[in-house]
């Protein structure tokens, strides 16, 4: 492989639609490393942004990507398409409600928190 081969070209979609990227990582990048990009690079003043790298999932080809993989073994053959861009689905998992300090006549607690993209 080349250098140039050595490297993956990704942006990474947001669920309104907007884009952080593209840029070139290493396939040795581990996706830990990827949502470390993601939470340094995310909009200021984007509402409903993550508050840490948990509350982050990255989704390529259909797959949520573990924390430990590198980009190498989490590749498809969707990787090989030549001078390609890869986009990767970022998904923000909304904070737990803490079932103590739920209220059961606050209506705002009881709204669906889905994202269909």
């Amino acid at each position: 492989m080349s250098s140039g081969e050595d490297q993956l070209e990704i942006k990474f979609r947001l669920s309104d639609g907007s884009d952080i990227g593209p840029k070139k990582f290493p396939l040795a990048t581990s996706v830990l490393t990827l949502k470390e990009s993601v939470l340094a690079q995310w909009p200021k003043g984007k509402e409903n942004g993550p508050r840490s790298l948990k509350d982050l999932k990255l989704i390529s080809a259909g797959r949520v990507l573990e924390n430990s993989k590198t980009l190498w073994e989490c590749r498809s053959p969707l990787y090989d398409i030549p001078e390609g861009v890869t986009t990767m689905h970022v998904v923000v998992q909304p904070p737990l409600v803490d079932k103590d300090k739920k209220l059961e006549g606050d209506a705002s607690l009881n709204k669906c928190r889905c994202v269909i993209q």
